[in-house]
């Protein structure tokens, strides 16, 4: 009896480590910039985490901006911060639109969460694939289709990018935007959102934000 229990401890703890392993969420997109934001109180800003209808790079872009509008703050803090270094942009602190947008976010107060819109999404990957076809720049829809699947009431178009957190660090940002439309709409409290990445034959990707109340 006794080489028997001795014999199944092992067992016992391999699948207690497993059990532990399996509830452990995934950590942070933002992790690399602090480990903050692993903090379980975030993880209600992975709003499209469930979506099946869009790529994980599509519901990242979701989360990271739910995670900016949760912690303006620290995002600025962490993230806005690191960033040139992160990327090998270390011109970007040169730049006075990256400078405006660290006082901004150090002062802008805590935002709703977006979820996803399926009809938002129609809208804005009809818009991507169609502009990185004909390598359009620019919001006006182009076809009979996307006329009708329009469905916005605030677009961001951003191209060059492909990953979450390069898409909207690059709105944010807004280099040589002197309206900063796109940060604007980034920091709106639109209760909605569509996101599509896709190929662009001039710029390599483009992605589409629809945001809608």
């Amino acid at each position: 009896m006794k080489s028997y229990l001795f014999s199944a401890l092992p067992f016992l703890a391999f699948v207690l480590l497993l059990q532990q392993n399996e509830s452990k969420p995934d950590p942070s997109p933002l992790a690399v910039f602090s480990t903050e934001w692993n903090d379980a109180k975030y993880l209600k800003c992975n709003t499209a985490a469930d979506v099946a209808y869009m790529t994980d790079d599509e519901k990242e872009v979701i989360y990271i901006l739910n995670l900016l509008h949760t912690n303006p703050g620290l995002f600025a803090n962490t993230v806005v911060e690191k960033y040139p270094g992160y990327k090998n942009k270390t011109y970007l602190k040169t730049v006075p639109e990256y400078q405006s947008l660290l006082d901004t976010l150090r002062k802008v107060r805590t935002l709703p969460l977006v979820y996803p819109d399926s009809l938002c999404f129609e809208s804005a990957k009809c818009h991507a694939v169609t502009s990185g076809k004909i390598g359009y720049v620019g919001h006006e829809r182009k076809t009979d289709d996307c006329k009708a699947k329009k469905h916005h009431q605030g677009e961001c178009c951003q191209y060059g990018h492909k990953d979450a957190l390069s898409i909207l660090m690059a709105l944010l940002i807004d280099q040589n935007m002197s309206s900063l439309g796109h940060r604007f709409l980034c920091l709106s409290e639109y209760g909605h959102i569509g996101v599509s990445i896709q190929p662009h034959t001039e710029y390599g990707h483009n992605a589409v934000l629809d945001f809608y109340y």
